[in-house]
């Protein structure tokens, strides 16, 4: 039927030309529909063109979080994530539907009977590949835009009180206990920049330290007095040559791994019946403090390394305290 374009014009160009004839006759919505099928009975009826697998879709798209700098963790996520979706629905990629994807959220949310949050979790990673698969042109579609974010319930996180940072200083056991709660307390840092500190990168005139978080980006963080002290009388009483800012008690003085600093940590809070202490909390307390002190999000954001504002917001719990202080002032 179309033998009159040429062979030396690709399925693209044809496509084009065809929907630009039609422009005129054709509301938009009849237009994306008219692109739809002619795309898919060329994808269909061509011989040369041979059919990308899933797997292979799924390792392109793997591919490009790499080189976008996602960490390995969120690799691994991302790739059991929607390996497991794509092996539940069983279709070529360009023949999933919304009621599929949909379907298979449901499903999975009753088999395992998981909280909202993880499916909302799954449901991002999902999106984040058709979408990334409709920006490439694989598809011309994604057939997530129709499966919007899990209302879910935003339980107010607690802090750690003044009182119980205190607690938490005068029982930790060694110098090095100390100077990681005091510098997790200073700085808001995440725990795997924590142990990703070398001694190098502690500017101890300046009070301050070079970390780098989600995706390899660098940026500057501060810490206060105490945790100078602190980290630099642990740092005299090391007789090692490893250049980790923190090292196992015990020889070989390795590095110390997250699990170490959250072992510690939760630990020291059961000893003194605390709540839910873990190296986390200290990164919320540190926001929500700096807030309530009336630093700008924007810094805060930028301290805490967040890309999206909306998170930092999420970290930065509003005092109550100070919630009805300010009503007793403007209000009352």
């Amino acid at each position: 039927m179309l033998v009159w374009l040429g062979e030396n014009i690709n399925m693209e160009e044809k496509i084009v030309m065809i929907i630009n004839k039609m422009a005129d006759y054709l509301n938009v919505s009849q237009m994306k529909k008219l692109q739809e099928v002619l795309l898919q009975t060329f994808s269909e009826n061509s011989i040369s063109k041979e059919e990308t697998s899933n797997d292979e879709y799924l390792r392109m798209f793997l591919d490009a979080k790499k080189i976008e700098g996602c960490s390995a963790r969120t690799i691994q996520y991302y790739s059991a994530t929607v390996e497991r979706m794509l092996q539940n629905i069983k279709h070529p990629i360009r023949k999933i539907s919304t009621e599929d994807i949909r379907k298979y959220l449901v499903d999975y949310q009753k088999i395992n009977d998981c909280s909202k949050v993880t499916i909302d979790n799954i449901r991002r990673n999902i999106s984040s590949f058709f979408s990334w698969l409709e920006e490439e042109d694989y598809i011309l579609k994604s057939p997530m835009r129709r499966i919007h974010k899990i209302k879910t319930k935003q339980p107010v996180k607690e802090i750690i009180s003044d009182e119980a940072i205190e607690l938490l200083r005068d029982n930790c056991e060694c110098i090095r206990d100390l100077a990681m709660i005091d510098l997790l307390y200073s700085t808001g840092i995440r725990v795997g920049e924590l142990v990703n500190l070398n001694i190098t990168d502690v500017d101890f005139e300046a009070r301050e330290c070079i970390v780098f978080g989600k995706g390899d980006k660098e940026r500057k963080v501060y810490f206060d007095a105490k945790a100078k002290l602190h980290l630099q009388d642990y740092l005299k009483k090391r007789d090692d040559n490893n250049p980790a800012l923190f090292v196992s008690l015990d020889a070989p003085h390795n590095r110390l791994k997250i699990s170490g600093v959250e072992i510690r940590i939760r630990t020291l809070g059961r000893k003194l019946n605390m709540e839910k202490i873990h190296p986390h909390k200290f990164r919320r307390t540190m926001a929500t403090r700096a807030i309530d002190k009336g630093m700008p999000i924007e810094q805060v954001q930028k301290i805490l390394g967040h890309s999206q504002i909306d998170t930092t917001m999420q970290y930065a719990i509003v005092n109550q305290t100070n919630v009805k202080t300010s009503h007793q002032k403007f209000i009352a």
